[in-house]
């Protein structure tokens, strides 16, 4: 029996997917349920199953744009399976082979001119312009240098000899594609401004110092930024709900809860999956599923359910070196916190300059729907929040709201 097999429905939105990657090869025989393609939509790249054992043959290339509902590959389930017991390509997901380079063949040599000789006067111009006669094209005679062509002759800038000039062009994938259109998007069709602040994180290293051991040896999660920022964001968003607000057409839509998207680095490009009502979570509950979202999109197991519906983002370009920046909003979201590198600054403090680890912070926002007044209270609150965290996000009882 031949089984056709179909690119089953990612999302309600998704019409069209690419193949990313065969982990098989035409011909393989292959386990049911075994991982035989990765497949990238527009919003995550995911496994495709194979829906019974058999020989496989393949429908699509890798690259393929193929749409939802179309055959992708057959499956002959009345094929007996390899001699020796073990199948051709193992159930385990596979590392995909670099394609073999062509032969090289050596580059056509280039079209050279032999040098003519030029003009008298032609010749006194080159002389002056330190320009050689083989470096000119003549449109004279033979090829003959002329005075025109010495004068329109322009010096070399300085021409590159022995360096690697070489370049590749490669397909953007799905995902990038679609993250690209967002971007440009969000730049041209938001009122998009950033203000920004800087925060001393005095109290929040102290805290992490005293606690992390026992909360890590308690719940086995560090204890990192994101919970203090997640928490002093979602206690903003509460006091500022315009900030948590989105348009939609000539309506605004507020949301009483705080789905907030964190973006995170995979391995097809930036995603942000989605921490669903953090503003009932814990310092442990903010950790634990940052970490468990963080971990599916680094293995390429991300849903699009679950980077989907979030109503204001967190992004940390400060894991990567960043000292400031202006995030780009995240539509339909109407602001974007971005966090920045931890650096010994010195500040102010109680009449004295001393060293502090400060962290910039910018959040960029959507001004036809949120005010200076909003953006700036905003991120004041969070700056109160952090730098004073065991009052404000803690209750002045730290152990209870780590649960330790």
């Amino acid at each position: 029996m031949i089984l056709e097999m179909k690119v089953p429905s990612p999302g309600e939105s998704i019409k069209e997917v690419e193949i990313a990657t065969w982990l098989v090869q035409d011909g393989d025989y292959v386990e049911k349920d075994q991982a035989i393609a990765e497949v990238d939509s527009d919003k995550a790249t995911l496994e495709l199953p194979a829906e019974a054992s058999g020989i496989i043959t393949l429908k699509a290339a890798e690259g393929d744009a193929v749409a939802v509902g179309a055959v992708v590959c057959l499956i002959d389930t009345a094929a007996a399976k390899p001699e020796g017991g073990a199948p051709v390509a193992t159930p385990v997901k596979v590392e995909a082979k670099p394609v073999a380079e062509a032969p090289k063949t050596a580059p056509a040599p280039e079209a050279t001119y032999a040098a003519q000789t030029p003009s008298p006067a032609a010749r006194k111009i080159l002389e002056e312009k330190n320009i050689q006669p083989s470096d000119i094209v003549g449109t004279g005679k033979g090829g003959r240098i002329t005075k025109e062509d010495a004068m329109n002759a322009v010096p070399s800038m300085g021409t590159p000899t022995g360096g690697n000039r070489g370049s590749e062009r490669t397909k953007l994938s799905m995902l990038r594609r679609k993250v690209a259109e967002r971007l440009v998007a969000a730049k041209n069709e938001t009122a998009m401004l950033t203000t920004f602040n800087e925060v001393d994180m005095t109290n929040i290293y102290a805290l992490r110092d005293q606690f992390k051991e026992e909360f890590k040896n308690k719940h086995g999660l560090g204890l990192g930024f994101m919970s203090f920022f997640t928490k002093a964001v979602t206690r903003a968003l509460q006091l500022y709900p315009d900030v948590n607000s989105m348009i939609d057409g000539q309506e605004k839509v507020s949301y009483n809860f705080c789905d907030i998207s964190v973006a995170v680095s995979g391995p097809k490009g930036l995603m942000v999956p989605v921490v669903r009502n953090a503003e009932t979570l814990s310092f442990r509950g903010v950790e634990a599923e940052i970490k468990r979202l963080a971990l599916r999109a680094r293995d390429g197991q991300i849903t699009v359910d679950e980077m989907t519906g979030g109503t204001f983002t967190i992004s940390n370009g400060g894991v990567f070196g960043s000292m400031l920046s202006t995030p780009i909003i995240n539509p339909p979201q109407s602001g974007i916190l971005g966090m920045h590198n931890v650096v010994d600054r010195p500040i102010v403090r109680d009449g004295q300059i001393v060293i502090a680890p400060v962290m910039y912070v910018a959040l960029s926002y959507d001004h036809r729907i949120i005010d200076g007044r909003e953006s700036v209270g905003f991120l004041v609150a969070v700056k109160e929040a952090l730098e004073n965290p065991a009052t404000i996000l803690m209750g002045d009882n730290p152990r209870k709201a780590l649960e330790l």
